[in-house]
């Protein structure tokens, strides 16, 4: 069995050979080896993660019960309130429940299978630019980047966002070969509908397939334009059509868009998921580098056992240095700034290659893939969360594997070039692994050991291609022994909520504060609804935090507020006692509260509907008091929960809070305060 890891002539403008030359032997069972490993890691001991998000676990039960709950993706099956997010990505998961029934493993198994198709879909696009075993390297590297291995096997929408970019990536490689229209058509259809499952973050990577098409494609310059303008048709009606759908459906037969302030998705893509989560401030936007107003606003207030840095914990301060930070370098940064090199010594080695050349587009759509990611997420001033990068990894991935092969090609120059990429990558790698340094203390010092190793090898290098191969095993051991290490330990942990991170918890790395969104969104424990929270997390040294919120922020009532302590985003335990009493209502909605976290975990928990008054933090206009007063009169909802600090919230919450408070008595059951809106006082 041969191994060719590059062609012989190191001709720096020599194009890649043809993708439909004649595969060896070993490629098929090496990418069939690849994709089983990469599908035993996503589905190992998947369970784990029990509900994962409850936030999106409640969707997908509800779009498993209703139809018109599946189209819109409504957090209930009695359809009051949307997510936050389009529906497409709930939609494979809901699939899934309708056929196996709603289950954990039901739910997460088609995003796993996500991972493993994105991995080879990447195999496949770097494979006919640069061969098969850069591709492989690209698949590993993918494969194993913790945010990756977190996110595949979670039910947040990042999984299908990944699967459909990269797949847009593959088309356009695959049209710009032979300056297809159909295969950049088809990347326009598939960038749309990643639309249609995270919004305007499925087009931060398309200034690079956009530049590398423009560039690269044959034909003149008015065809590929004009080929471009077509695709952005194709991107438009697939992403549009369900926002049509949405238009032209009666808004009394709907559920309100969750997250906009006029129960619009086109509102919602460019205000609170847009320009809210990059310019911070007003409707969505954070409240650490950006003003301390907006729908989370309320939720700013000072909670006790919680740091005051607000949100923009979630992932270290914007910022230049972010995606090298303590809160997202180990979960996608390992092999950036190798990537980093690669790209420029390859676009230099490549400068005088044709204006077609494939290696160099490739390079164009990887690179400005990467740069675009970096850029967007590093300086967002509202919410962000570290497993956002995951769009950022196949870049990387992609740009190891070209750039390294490219390199290879070089023979001296490019050894250097290699040598120094293994370098950089082993001292960034020690000192990612510093920053947890009870997690294997001695890795770090192995990894410096092996990439000393593997530099002397590029160095020195020794005739022949089996030693070659050994080299570039060790390199890779180099790069890669950190993100395996993390990969094994996010496996191994259970994640939920909303605010997980990937691998061991790591200095500064926060949730809310000082406080490890991490180990918090897994380690925080709920009290009974709408009581007291707890919220732990792990220091650098191993230590333990905790903070208990008390009858939790204004913005929410106490069982909707269950995410500030049992973790963003945290399912909070129900009571039986309330659960039995909840599923007897027979009502549309059992039971109506603040907040969509406490009314998720309660669906979840078999209470049947409940409204979630204001969506996720409470703070959307739906429903108004009058309207509230209108499904009291008519019996759709029979049970409302307020706090036990006697808190109702802000906003419209408040006045519904408020009205309820002086219209009905107050018991407690399980811990939970409960309005019977059935009975009225006198």
């Amino acid at each position: 069995m041969t191994i060719t890891l590059g062609p012989a002539c190191p001709s720096p403008a020599a194009a890649t050979p043809p993708a439909r030359s004649t595969r060896a032997r070993w490629e098929w069972p090496a990418l069939g080896l690849l994709l089983a490993a990469t599908a035993a890691l996503y589905l190992w001991d998947l369970g784990i993660n029990g509900d994962g998000n409850a936030f999106y676990a409640a969707a997908v039960q509800a779009g498993t019960q209703n139809w018109t709950a599946f189209l819109f993706g409504s957090l209930d099956p009695s359809n009051f309130i949307t997510v936050d997010k389009p529906p497409a990505s709930l939609w494979m998961m809901a699939l899934s429940g309708r056929i196996f029934g709603f289950l954990p493993w039901s739910m997460l198994v088609p995003d796993a299978l996500m991972g493993v198709a994105s991995v080879g879909l990447l195999y496949g696009a770097v494979r006919r630019v640069a061969g098969p075993v850069p591709g492989l390297v690209a698949g590993v590297v993918l494969a194993l980047t913790p945010t990756a291995v977190l996110m595949f096997r979670f039910d947040n929408p990042d999984a299908m966002l990944v699967l459909l970019v990269v797949a847009a990536a593959y088309a356009t490689v695959r049209a710009i070969e032979g300056g297809s229209t159909r295969w950049l058509v088809l990347a326009g259809v598939l960038l749309g509908f990643g639309f249609l499952s995270k919004m305007l973050q499925a087009f931060v990577v398309a200034p690079g397939l956009l530049l590398a098409y423009v560039w690269a494609a044959p034909g003149g310059l008015g065809r590929r334009i004009r080929q471009v303008l077509l695709a952005g048709v194709a991107l438009v009606v697939a992403a549009g059509w369900w926002l049509v759908v949405e238009w032209l459906w009666p808004v009394a037969d709907r559920p309100y868009i969750g997250g906009s302030t006029d129960n619009s998705s086109l509102e919602l893509a460019f205000g609170y998921n847009g320009f809210g989560r990059i310019l911070g401030g007003g409707h969505g936007g954070g409240f650490a580098g950006g003003a301390a107003g907006g729908r989370l606003a309320d939720a700013a207030r000072p909670v006790a056992g919680f740091a005051t840095g607000g949100f923009g914990g979630l992932g270290g301060q914007a910022g230049a240095t972010r995606m090298l930070g303590d809160a997202v370098g180990g979960q996608v940064a390992w092999l950036l700034p190798a990537a980093v090199l690669l790209l420029v010594a390859a676009l230099w080695a490549t400068r005088r290659a044709p204006r077609t050349d494939p290696t160099r587009a490739s390079l164009l759509l990887w690179g400005g893939w990467t740069v675009a990611c970096a850029v967007v997420f590093s300086f967002m001033q509202g919410i962000f969360h570290p497993y956002y990068t995951i769009e950022m990894a196949p870049g990387i991935a992609a740009l190891i594997g070209i750039g390294g092969a490219v390199a290879w090609r070089q023979r001296t120059a490019g050894r250097i070039t290699l040598a120094v990429a293994v370098a950089l990558t082993a001292v960034w790698a020690f000192v990612l692994l510093d920053r947890t340094p009870t997690f294997l203390p001695w890795l770090r010092w192995a990894v410096l050991v092996v990439g000393v190793v593997a530099v002397l090898g590029l160095i020195v290098p020794a005739g022949g291609r089996r030693a070659g191969a050994v080299v570039v095993a060790v390199a890779m051991a180099t790069g890669l022994a950190g993100p395996a290490a993390y990969a094994a330990e996010t496996v191994g942990t259970a994640h939920t909520g909303g605010g997980v991170s990937a691998g061991p918890a790591a200095t500064g790395r926060a949730g809310f504060g000082a406080t490890s969104g991490r180990a918090m969104s897994r380690s925080g424990t709920g009290g009974t609804a709408g009581g007291t929270f707890s919220g732990t997390g792990r220091a650098r040294d191993g230590s333990t935090t905790a903070g208990t919120t008390g009858a939790l922020a204004a913005g929410a009532s106490g069982f909707g507020a269950g995410w500030f302590g049992g973790g963003f985003g945290d399912r909070p335990t129900a009571s039986p006692a309330l659960v039995s009493m909840l599923k007897a209502a027979g009502t549309r909605w059992s039971a109506a509260t603040v907040g969509s976290q406490g009314a998720a975990a309660l669906e979840l928990a078999g209470a049947g509907p409940v409204m979630a008054i204001g969506g996720f933090s409470g703070s959307d206009p739906a429903p108004t008091l009058q309207e509230f007063e209108q499904y009291v009169a008519a019996g759709d909802v029979r049970y409302f929960l307020g706090s036990t600090g006697g808190r109702g919230g802000r906003g419209t919450g408040g006045q519904i809070a408020t009205w309820v408070q002086q219209h009905f008595t107050a018991t407690t059951v399980g811990g939970q305060t409960v309005y019977d809106l059935s009975r009225p006082t006198a």
